[in-house]
């Protein structure tokens, strides 16, 4: 599939494929996927790893600065005509729940799927 990268804190191992690194395997795995999609014109304008900002930065009253906060998806293409944003994950974390009630607010015009990961 790729080249190896070593193993993640979820056990995860990263791999590179077509010069695009990748936190897992199934990420990887869905990128050939999308990429015969792509080929066979099913989708659209394929992007790997995305950045959408949730929040601006901003400076507290304290007059602390806060960096924006970023959402970082997987991949992002359009399908009939319409913008989705994909994730592959093996579970959820309590930050990505979080990022994705920020994500679905500020961008309602976007589908967001949730690919789950598996063995196999």
């Amino acid at each position: 599939m790729g080249q190896a990268m070593g193993k993640s804190k979820y056990n995860a191992r990263a791999v590179t494929v077509d010069g695009f690194r990748f936190d897992s395997e199934a990420e990887a795995r869905r990128y050939g996927e999308l990429k015969l999609l792509q080929a066979g014109g099913a989708i659209s304008g394929l992007v790997m790893h995305p950045r959408f900002e949730l929040q601006a930065a901003f400076e507290d009253r304290a007059g602390q600065r806060w960096a924006p906060v970023v959402y970082v998806a997987d991949f992002a293409y359009t399908e009939n005509g319409a913008p989705v944003v994909e994730d592959v994950k093996g579970f959820e974390t309590e930050a990505w729940k979080l990022k994705r009630r920020l994500f679905l607010a500020r961008y309602p015009e976007h589908a967001l799927r949730v690919i789950k990961a598996g063995k196999g």
